[in-house]
């Protein structure tokens, strides 16, 4: 990629810094009150005097909340509890399933303000891109909720032998889904994903990321009001390289999101016992900015694109690819409205981007900015925390003249920082796209969708947006949705996203005679009747 670092920009950063969003809304600490984490906290499966865990508000560095730690003995406890829910539940039909599904989605809507507070106050991002979540989780149960049926219900395939051979192809369960969920987007990545688990028949026990164990906790009562059995679902807390195994040795399927390094290891674990597993993983997504791209729409995209919850999310661009004639244009288009972007934590809408959720992500932020500028990079806008907003504000960050040496390049960054990388030709910026082992997520800006989609079509990502950063196609629930590469195994939406959570099994039905030699026909008398047989069928232009 050296090739597409010339003719830096070296634009100084704004030093007045992004400005502050207004203040409103209720504060984290009214908003997540003792009274409500003690509610939440007895949905987790801990037995006997559990140790207690200290989450920390990231929006403000104060306490929120305590929740007791699972023991791998409590997640045995889970699984038993679950497994004995299963089989009542799998019997039901499939549209009584769907309809827990359909009331979710209603109630979920209704009473979006609570779960938009806890997702603020777990996350620290900004109440819109909280508002996401609720969006994809309200979407997903919808779509399973009417397209459950369909996706579930037997299927008649050809037969061994036309007439005399039913063939039916059905799913079945896999019993107890082990779902293991990151804090990033706590909502979706919870109980968006157990929804396709459940309606096909499954129970779950989900470790969610202790930080946001919150918001999958009141995401657990939510559907149990709408008529989940309590059993069904249930939530485990505690240290990830402790329970995190647990889970993966009792599951009947495993479901991942996070890191690719862990997600290697949770394929070996599930492996080693047979067991089907799906990942979603890291990425180094690319967005890519044709020289006929509207600017302005590419501007605003790769706002969207890059800064979306900070850039804490799996599917956001962390490498802009812009085509030198109109880099300069598009550079200076993109930082401006960079600049502007309002950084604020309350508890409301108006800010346009919130807070890191952790040190360790702060850290890593401020690390990759501060040595690609010692290598020669350019900050052209952000490059900075701000403490005076909280303690893990870090400003929205565009870099120019990046080289393949830095850890910016190539290393996935989760937060707001992107990088900016000039080509001129189509061949070379498909090339660059297509240069890191990840396979998550891209985005092509042209005012040509046919050659949009040419250029799409030659992205070895899961999915690739055209003139739209991630929603387009993440927002496409019946289309599959997952990564290539380093970037994971299997698909969420859509056919896959529920099929992976079943069994197929053949069913297949016999009648008048055997596919053996019968009718007083010997064996080389059979072997003559079926190869003519064979010849017909092919003639007849049977599948």
């Amino acid at each position: 990629m050296s090739d597409l670092t010339a003719d830096a920009v070296a634009t100084e950063p704004s030093g007045a810094g992004n400005p502050a969003a207004p203040g409103g809304g209720r504060t984290v600490a009214a908003a997540v009150p003792p009274s409500l984490v003690a509610r939440l906290a007895t949905g987790v499966t801990a037995t006997g005097e559990p140790d207690l865990v200290e989450t920390v508000a990231p929006l403000t560095g104060e306490r929120l909340a305590s929740l007791p730690q699972s023991t791998p003995a409590d997640v045995e406890v889970a699984f038993q509890l679950a497994r004995r829910a299963q089989g009542a539940w799998a019997a039901l039909p499939v549209r009584r399933r769907a309809a827990v599904l359909l009331r979710f989605h209603d109630l979920l809507l209704k009473r979006q303000d609570e779960v938009l507070d806890l997702v603020q106050a777990e996350t620290g991002k900004a109440r819109l891109h909280a508002f996401e979540e609720v969006l994809a989780v309200a979407m997903a149960a919808r779509h399973y909720g009417r397209a459950a049926h369909g996706y579930l219900k037997d299927k008649r395939h050809g037969g061994a032998l036309p007439v005399l051979t039913h063939a039916v192809e059905a799913r079945r369960p896999k019993g107890v889904v082990g779902h293991i969920s990151p804090w990033n987007y706590p909502l979706e990545l919870s109980v968006g994903d157990a929804l396709p688990a459940f309606v096909a028949g499954n129970a779950v026990v989900n470790k969610p990321d202790t930080q946001t164990a919150l918001t999958a906790l009141w995401a657990r009562e939510l559907l149990i009001e709408a008529g989940l059995p309590a059993d069904l679902w249930q939530i485990v807390i505690g240290d990830g390289p402790v329970i995190g195994p647990a889970v993966v040795e009792h599951a009947d399927y495993v479901s991942f999101t996070g890191s690719t390094r862990t997600g290697r290891d949770v394929a070996q674990r599930a492996a080693a016992r047979l067991v089907g597993a799906s990942l979603e993983l890291g990425g180094k997504n690319a967005m890519l900015v044709l020289a006929d791209a509207d600017l302005d729409a590419a501007a605003a995209g790769a706002v969207r694109a890059c800064f979306s919850s900070a850039g804490q999310l799996c599917i956001s661009i962390e490498r802009l690819l812009v085509h030198r004639s109109v880099a300069d244009e598009f550079l200076e288009r993109f930082a401006a409205r960079t600049r502007a972007l309002r950084l604020g934590g309350g508890l409301a809408y108006g800010a346009d981007m919130g807070s890191l959720v952790s040190a360790r992500q702060l850290e890593t932020t401020g690390r990759h900015v501060e040595e690609a500028v010692k290598a020669g990079a350019t900050v052209v806008a952000g490059g900075r925390a701000r403490p005076d907003l909280g303690p893990l504000f870090y400003e929205p960050t565009i870099l120019d003249g990046v080289t393949p040496e830095m850890a910016v390049c190539a290393e996935e960054t989760f937060g707001p920082v992107v990088s900016l990388y000039r080509f001129d030709t189509e061949e070379e910026a498909v090339a660059a796209a297509n240069s890191t082992p990840y396979g998550l997520n891209s985005s092509v800006w042209t005012r040509d969708l046919r050659r949009g989609r040419a250029v799409a079509a030659r992205l070895r990502t899961g999915t690739v947006n055209v003139n739209e950063a991630y929603a387009a196609a993440y927002g496409s629930v019946g289309s599959p949705m997952g990564g290539m590469g380093d970037s994971g195994l299997g698909r969420r939406h859509g056919a896959e996203g529920i099929l992976r959570f079943t069994e197929a099994q053949t069913v297949a039905t016999q009648r008048l005679m055997p596919i053996a030699p019968s009718f007083g026909l010997d064996d080389k008398q059979f072997a003559a009747l079926m190869t003519g047989g064979l010849r017909v069928l092919k003639a007849l232009r049977f599948k």
